[in-house]
């Protein structure tokens, strides 16, 4: 069973690492456009934002040891300006893979800007990422948000409140 769980990584790893530049921007958009689906006033919170980092398709799989690893892009002002990657690894009970969209908003330039000259980054050691808690149909503009940097997780099921971020070490990619 490991030996599956090992190879249904590999395999979509090397899909993964194989994205081209115009592959992830597409993905992107469609990230994007869901998140201001599922966020009430999504689209004009995003406009506000120095920054916006999204990882449109993380995967997360274990069998005892488990990972996960995705590729995005940063826009400012809407558009890309860099392409990174986001790489955890976890160990304890967990057995599957699970698929989610990442979405980091800064809303700080200054943050914006270390995260940026880093070399590696790290959720919750270089930089504290709050996942917002919000009612169901509530504008995220109405919610006061003081933290400069914001986090946004949604699977299949929808917009996640009880996931978290912390040791998830983003990396600029070459592309």
């Amino acid at each position: 069973m490991a030996w599956i769980v090992g190879v249904s990584l590999t395999l979509y790893g090397q899909a993964t690492f194989a994205a081209s530049k115009q592959e992830i921007d597409i993905k992107v958009d469609g990230a994007l456009e869901r998140f201001q689906e599922e966020v009430a006033g999504g689209a004009k919170f995003l406009e506000k934002a120095s920054g916006v980092l999204v990882f449109p398709e993380v995967m997360k799989a274990g069998f005892g040891v488990g990972g996960e690893y995705g590729e995005g892009a940063l826009r400012i002002g809407g558009k890309t300006v860099d392409y990174y990657s986001t790489a955890s690894a976890s160990i304890g009970f967990q057995f599957g893979a699970q698929l989610k969209t990442v979405i980091l908003v800064f809303l700080d330039t200054d943050e914006l800007q270390k995260f940026r000259d880093s070399s590696g980054w790290e959720a919750g050691v270089d930089g504290s990422v709050a996942l917002i808690e919000f009612g169901a149909g509530k504008d995220i503009n109405t919610v006061d948000i003081k933290d400069p940097i914001v986090g946004f997780i949604i699977s299949n099921k929808g917009l996640m409140y009880n996931l978290t971020l912390e040791g998830s070490k983003m990396t600029r990619l070459n592309k």
